[in-house]
Order: structure tokens, then C-alpha cells, then sequence
């Protein structure tokens, strides 16, 4: 939760951290200049105020409207008042901007939110980028091929820019959009044109720019989209999508060998247990002899030798038996 003043001076909280009640259907679009887009959002919780903001690539929020509780239309604010191109209509929970006759300069992220009292609630965001079937001979811009890669590897994005006649600096952003989050930016260049170099047969301007990403983990996955601002217009690539394998695997050999080894030791003590009783137990089964002396009153001493057979047959044990031979011996004292 962090806190920002309005222009009355007041502040007011935005809820960037935690879950948001403010859900928006799609993170990316892509739309032909003159064409007509819809941008729908839904609230999860009543509020006072709903609103839709722009942001265009390096710049700051700026309002587009404000809907009240019982405000269907919504009012707009600075350059889209009064422009037939904008239009809000806000309802049972759910917003919509519509934006017709799309021109380049549309190109932007577009975010809903609500508003209780002093505590701002935005949606995740779409980005809108708006393309000239005109300028595509001459300006287009092309990206890595998709791909999978290992878990602590490295790899080194793409990202091509032809920009026809226009020598002027690019302005040079990545995005990336995954499974668990909607696009945003990680890194930009910012005013490049040292990577660039111009054709002396078609005077067309073509520029190269790297994204490295090293020491590869589960959180690098996601589609990376690179744009590019040069000449008063915005390109955005198609994106390239990169998988990364290797954790799953590895967990899984831990775990099996994990589990190998501790099985292993609990057989191992089992079979030094079982082999201990069977040696206990079979230790006086073999034939030996065990002598045992007494002394009895006098000079008399007597020993008894006991003999253990060994097992035999249930029809051998009848016959055999322990025999105890006694021996006398007496001294007489002189």
C-alpha cells in the first residue's frame, strides 16, 4: 500500500500490494489503426468512484474518466473531454471503455480502478498496441524465436527494429507478461541509437537490441515483448515466449534418491538384526561340549558334560537324546 497526493494537495492510498478486487479480462491487444477495441473491467467489491487511466510507453498515468456510484457515462478529463472517440459505460459491477477509429498514438496500458473514500484499488492493465498496415513495408520490428531452456543457463533475447527513412533515436522497452502476473516492464534503453545503421540501398534505418538474462529460474519464464518508440510511433514485437525446464526433474531424482537411501538403511539394520537372532538362536545347536564342575562336601568333585545334537529329522529326535556323563573323583589326604 503506498500513499499519493491528488490535485487538491490530500493524499490518497493506491493498492498496488496484495489481491485486488479489480480484475481486467486481457493483459495484451493488438489492434489496426481505424479499427474499434473494447476494454472491459469488473469490480469485485461497490465503490464510490470508478475510473480509467492511460499510460503511454515512458510516461506518467493520466486520467481519462471518472464514473460515480450512479453515473452510467461517466465524466472525462483533459484531452479525451469532449472527444466522440472515448466513451465509458459503467454498470452492475463492470466497466467498459470503448475507443473508436484507433489512431497510434492510442498505443498505451489502460488500467480501471476503484475508489472508497481515500483508497484506490487498480486493475492489472491492458496493453494496447495499434498498428499501421501503411508503415509495415517499411517499419516493423521482429524478435527471438520461442524456445526452452535449462534451469542456470543464460540466453540472450532479440529484438530488430526497422524503422524506413526515420534516423531519429529510439526509445526501447521490454516487457514480460506471465502465467501468474499481467505484462510489466523489467528494462528499457532509453534513447539508443548507437546499435543502429542505415542501408545505402534503401536508406532504411535498422537497429539491433539484446536483453541477457543469466543464471535461468522457474520466475524467467514468460512471453518478453520488446517496443520500441522512434518517429512518433510505437512498434511493438510479437513476443517470444521462454520456457524454462530442469527443476521438476531434479526435485524428482532428489527425492528418488532420497528415498533409495533411506530405504536402503532400514533394510540394511533389519537384515543385521535378523542375523543376529539367527546366529543367537543357533549357537548352541552345533556340537560342543559344555563342561560344568561342582564342589561338594569333602574332596568330592564332580563333572557333568552336556552334548547338544545337532537338529535332525523329527523321526531321528526319539532316539536321540543328551547324555550326561558323571565322573567321579576322589582325593584322599594323606
Amino acid at each position: 500500500m503506498t500513499t499519493s497526493p491528488s490535485d487538491d494537495g490530500c493524499f490518497f492510498e493506491l493498492n498496488y500490494l496484495g489481491k485486488s478486487s479489480v480484475h481486467q479480462q486481457r493483459s495484451f491487444m493488438s489492434a489496426e489503426v481505424g479499427s474499434n477495441v473494447t476494454l472491459h473491467c469488473s469490480y469485485g467489491t461497490e465503490a464510490a468512484r470508478y475510473y480509467w487511466y492511460k499510460q503511454s510507453l515512458g510516461q506518467k498515468l493520466q486520467i481519462i474518466s471518472i464514473s460515480y456510484k450512479f453515473d452510467k457515462s461517466g465524466e472525462f478529463h483533459d484531452e479525451f473531454q469532449d472527444n466522440p472517440r472515448f466513451t465509458v459505460k459503467t454498470n452492475d459491477g463492470k466497466s467498459q471503455l470503448n475507443i473508436f477509429h484507433l489512431k497510434p498514438s492510442d498505443t498505451g496500458t489502460y488500467f480501471c480502478a476503484s475508489g472508497i473514500s481515500f483508497v484506490f484499488e487498480f486493475g492489472e492493465g491492458v496493453t494496447v498496441s495499434v498498428k499501421n498496415p501503411v508503415l509495415e513495408n517499411t517499419s516493423w520490428i521482429r524478435q527471438s524465436e520461442s524456445g526452452t531452456v535449462q534451469m542456470g543457463s543464460s540466453v540472450t533475447l532479440n529484438c530488430t527494429v526497422q524503422t524506413g527513412s526515420c534516423g531519429g533515436e529510439h526509445s526501447v522497452y521490454w516487457f514480460r507478461h506471465s502465467g501468474e502476473s499481467h505484462p510489466g516492464l523489467i528494462y528499457t534503453h532509453g534513447g539508443s541509437s548507437d546499435q543502429c545503421g542505415k542501408s545505402p540501398n534503401t536508406q532504411t534505418h535498422t537497429c539491433m537490441y539484446d536483453l541477457p538474462i543469466r543464471n535461468l529460474n522457474k520466475s524467467h519464464a514468460g512471453t518478453y515483448y520488446c517496443a520500441v518508440i522512434s518517429c512518433g510511433q510505437v512498434l511493438f514485437g510479437n513476443g517470444t515466449k521462454l520456457d524454462v525446464e530442469g527443476e521438476a526433474v531434479s526435485l524428482s531424482l532428489v527425492y528418488f534418491l532420497s528415498a533409495a537411501l533411506i530405504f536402503t538403511i532400514i533394510l540394511s539394520v533389519l537384515l543385521a538384526f535378523t542375523l543376529h537372532k539367527m546366529h543367537k538362536r543357533n549357537s548352541c545347536q552345533t556340537s560342543v561340549f559344555c563342561y560344568q564342575v561342582h564342589r561338594v562336601a569333602g574332596d568330592l568333585h564332580y563333572a557333568a558334560v552336556n552334548v547338544n545334537q545337532l537338529s535332525r529329522p523329527r523321526r531321528h529326535r526319539k532316539s536321540t537324546e543328551s547324555e550326561c556323563v558323571y565322573s567321579a573323583m576322589t582325593h584322599t589326604l594323606n
